[in-house]
């Protein structure tokens, strides 16, 4: 069994920063795209950036200041935020494609994580 787990929100100030962490434990043996999307309340899910393969993407709204990146050998993956606006307001989700060391490619969403930008 895989999980992701997400880390590193809360409540941070208009200009502000935080970096989120997505940690995939358990039976892998390989994953391919990950991607943090966010939800804010009362709207729907979005992605927001995606890395594959070293390559990455970005939502308009967030491109030059969201950075997202991976470290392959501890299976986590960050998306490093900055200059964090009250419309950033979502609670984020790490999405991972994720080939266990027996069975299929599987497609796999952490619980979230809240991210809370106000003055």
């Amino acid at each position: 069994q895989v999980e992701l787990v997400e880390s590193g929100g809360g409540l941070v100030q208009p200009g502000g920063s935080l970096r989120l962490s997505c940690v995939a434990s358990g039976d892998i043996f390989s994953i391919n795209a990950v991607g943090w999307y966010r939800q804010p309340p009362g709207e729907r899910r979005e992605l927001v950036a995606l890395i594959v393969s070293g390559s990455t993407k970005y939502v308009d709204s967030v491109k030059g200041r969201f950075t997202i990146s991976r470290d392959y050998a501890e299976n986590t993956a960050y998306l490093q935020m900055n200059s964090l606006k009250p419309d950033d307001t979502a609670v984020y989700f790490c999405n991972a494609d994720v080939l266990p060391t027996r069975g299929d490619w599987t497609n796999i969403w952490g619980r979230g994580t809240q991210v809370t930008v106000s003055s």
